[in-house]
C-alpha cells in the first residue's frame, strides 16, 4: 500500500501511512506481555529494534525467520520512529532483566 493512497473529498490525497502501521502492529494483553508485536506473529517490535542495534540486517532477519516479510519490517521500523520512548524503556527493561 502506498502512503498515499486515498483521496479526500475533494480529490486530495490524505495519507495512510499511520493507518497502515497501527493495524500492521498490534498489542494484545496476554501475548509477549502485551508488547506491541508484528501482526500474527510473536516478534516484538522491541525484539526486532535490538537486533537491528546488534548490526543484524534486514536481509538476516528475514532468512532466519520466513514468517517475516519486507513490509513487517517496514512497518516495525515506522512504528518504532513514532514510539521510540516506548520501545528503548522496553529494550532497556528486558537488558535489565
Amino acid at each position: 500500500m502506498q502512503p498515499y493512497d486515498r483521496c479526500a473529498p475533494g480529490g486530495q490525497a490524505v495519507s495512510t501511512e499511520r493507518t497502515v502501521t497501527q493495524s500492521w502492529i498490534q498489542t494484545s494483553p496476554g501475548v509477549c506481555g502485551g508488547e506491541p508485536c508484528v501482526r500474527h506473529t510473536r516478534h516484538t517490535v522491541s525484539g526486532l529494534v535490538a537486533w537491528k542495534r546488534q548490526g543484524i540486517t534486514d536481509a538476516r532477519i528475514l532468512e532466519h525467520h520466513p514468517d517475516l516479510t519486507p513490509a513487517d519490517l517496514e512497518a516495525t521500523w515506522a512504528y518504532y520512529a513514532t514510539h521510540r520512548e516506548e520501545i528503548d524503556q522496553a529494550i532497556k527493561e528486558a537488558v535489565d532483566a
